[in-house]
């Protein structure tokens, strides 16, 4: 058994041992040019990868420490916590934080089992625990009678209407993105990733359909208007990795929402996933079993449960930490930061 560093070379095997976009060799190629410092690490025995994953390392600033991010692996063995455990201690992190993509089977079993490998519960999860997961094997028709009524209303309204939709990775469909994710975000008072985020994605992630390897593309729903101009209503991001499709980032203008074009986009998304053959759609983020109507992400809820997807619950945010004494306070300059963030916007 050999513990060593992922190389371009071992791309291609990588990529077959990991589950989810966010531990793509290609995720963290784009994650190294925000500056954000990378470790790939993969475990050989008889001269094959058995075991892989990538973690990131981001700075505190105006301190010496850091923190750990482990996004969407699978779940964790005692082998590969001592190996975050030397990984967090040679950066100096106060913690790292897991976040295993791993559907709950039996929820108190594998709590325990979290727990015996020395994590605890994170206090800032990053991810929501739920997301909605569609099965896009099925027909088109029988996808569109397991929908809700409204929705395929929504979706033969917004055709009827003119809306239509098309992937357009220019320079013009990238600044028509970032001009209704500004929007987005002003509307809805909530934080984003910044601009220049946005682009190095949209430079680094390959554009192409080969499903071996992680790909961006972006979609809009754009009509007609009165003025005989085209304009962009609603825009998406979606990944492609494996057997399934993504939809991580999307942002829509407040003007001519009574044409549903986000209803057509999220359809027209499922087509797309179904002419390169995946499996499913993780609409990726979701509230829980029970939402409250007063949550501001109620509404967007409901818009992916109109779909017909599944509810599906992961097992959630652990923390393992690596300097307890600084890990309590982190957590109070956190809750402080957050409510002063919340505050101010």
């Amino acid at each position: 058994m050999e513990l060593i560093e992922i190389t371009e070379k071992e791309r291609e095997e990588y990529n077959k041992l990991v589950p989810h976009p966010l531990q793509s060799f290609e995720w963290g190629e784009f994650r190294g040019k925000t500056g954000v410092k990378v470790i790939r690490t993969g475990i050989k025995e008889n001269n094959k990868l058995s075991q892989a994953f990538t973690v990131t390392i981001h700075k505190i600033p105006h301190t010496p420490f850091s923190i750990g991010y482990f996004p969407k692996g699978v779940f964790p063995n005692d082998r590969q916590i001592k190996t975050l455990q030397q990984i967090a201690q040679k950066n100096n992190c106060i913690f790292l934080q897991l976040e295993p993509n791993s559907i709950v089977t039996e929820k108190e079993k594998q709590k325990k089992e979290l727990n015996t490998l020395g994590l605890t519960s994170s206090f800032h999860p990053l991810f929501t625990k739920f997301s909605f997961i569609l099965d896009i094997t099925p027909t088109e028709e029988d996808l569109l009678k397991n929908m809700h009524s409204k929705t395929r209303y929504n979706i033969r309204l917004a055709e009827r209407k003119g809306v239509y939709v098309e992937e357009d990775n220019s320079e013009k469909g990238f600044q028509d993105y970032m001009k209704l994710t500004n929007e987005t975000t002003t509307r809805q008072k909530f934080y984003a990733h910044t601009p220049t985020y946005h682009k190095k994605l949209w430079e680094t992630l390959p554009k192409d359909t080969d499903t071996n390897h992680l790909t961006y593309h972006l979609f809009h729903a754009r009509f007609k208007n009165e003025k005989n101009e085209i304009q962009t209503l609603t825009s998406w991001i979606l990944f492609v990795f494996k057997d399934s499709l993504y939809y991580p980032y999307g942002a829509s203008s407040s003007s001519h929402r009574e044409l549903m074009a986000s209803n057509l986009m999220a359809f027209e998304a499922i087509r797309f996933g179904k002419k390169l053959g995946l499996k499913q759609f993780d609409m990726w983020g979701a509230l829980g079993l029970e939402p409250d109507p007063q949550d501001p992400w109620y509404g967007f809820h409901k818009f992916k449960q109109g779909y017909g997807a599944t509810l599906t619950e992961f097992v959630g945010s652990y923390d393992l930490v690596t300097k307890p004494t600084l890990y309590t306070g982190y957590k109070v300059a956190d809750k402080l930061r957050w409510a002063f963030l919340r505050l101010k916007k």
